[in-house]
């Protein structure tokens, strides 16, 4: 579970590294993938190993760091989020037999769905990371669940998202709970993270038996 700690380092330099930009104790998911960055010490961040990896302008997610911004960078938002991990019995049955593998046929929906419900950090790549699930209403995609950051046997639940339209039926937790299940048929424990303040999915996770790890400042991050 210690991989939890600096989870985006170790995937950036571990299962994911093919989809990482970046050199010596810095590390970026490449552009069009979600933007995120780790670092081999998110106390002491290399800012300077990181910065020809990244345009001006450029934001980025940032978790674990929060010494003072360096020159040539800005803190554009600071927050927590709690790290949570998967922390009951495996499903005993797939809870969304109806869903579909999403692919390339499916990304203008995807991103449509993201940017208007703001799942987290998402980029057009991002479902390339791993197994992405929707729920349709004929055609229209109106709920899905991914998997995004890996390393050792934890593997992170993301994107995870319903249209306004359609909440309330109960179709992000099965979607989740199918790929509780699919990681932990594969000896694999699933995580996710969740902001401070999203009250709700915080107490549904707990719920559906996810257990809090450790909160961890969360940074949105630009060069200057």
């Amino acid at each position: 579970m210690i991989l939890l700690d600096n989870i985006f380092w170790h995937t950036l330099t571990g299962p994911q590294s093919k989809f990482a930009a970046g050199s010596g104790a810095a590390r970026r998911y490449a552009a069009g993938f979600s933007p995120i960055v780790g670092f081999a010490d998110p106390l002491r961040p290399d800012f300077d190993a990181l910065a020809p990896h990244c345009a001006a302008g450029e934001s980025f997610y940032c978790d674990g760091w929060s010494g003072a911004g360096p020159a040539g960078w800005k803190i554009d938002a600071e927050s927590t989020m709690f790290k949570m991990f998967w922390d009951a019995a495996m499903p005993a049955v797939d809870d969304a037999p109806e869903a579909i593998p999403i692919g390339p046929q499916h990304l203008a929906q995807v991103l449509e769905l993201a940017t208007l419900t703001r799942p987290g950090p998402f980029g057009p790549r991002t479902i390339e990371l791993g197994e992405y699930f929707g729920c349709f209403e004929g055609s229209r995609l109106i709920a899905m669940a991914g998997e995004r950051s890996f390393a050792g046997s934890l593997h992170e639940i993301s994107g995870v998202c319903t249209h306004p339209q359609f909440q309330g039926r109960g179709l992000a937790r099965r979607l989740m709970r199918k790929l509780v299940r699919r990681q932990m048929l594969r000896n694999e424990t699933p995580f996710l993270h969740v902001m401070h303040d999203n009250d709700r999915a915080h107490a549904l996770y707990r719920q559906m038996g996810f257990a809090d790890y450790r909160e961890s400042v969360v940074r949105v991050i630009s060069r200057g």
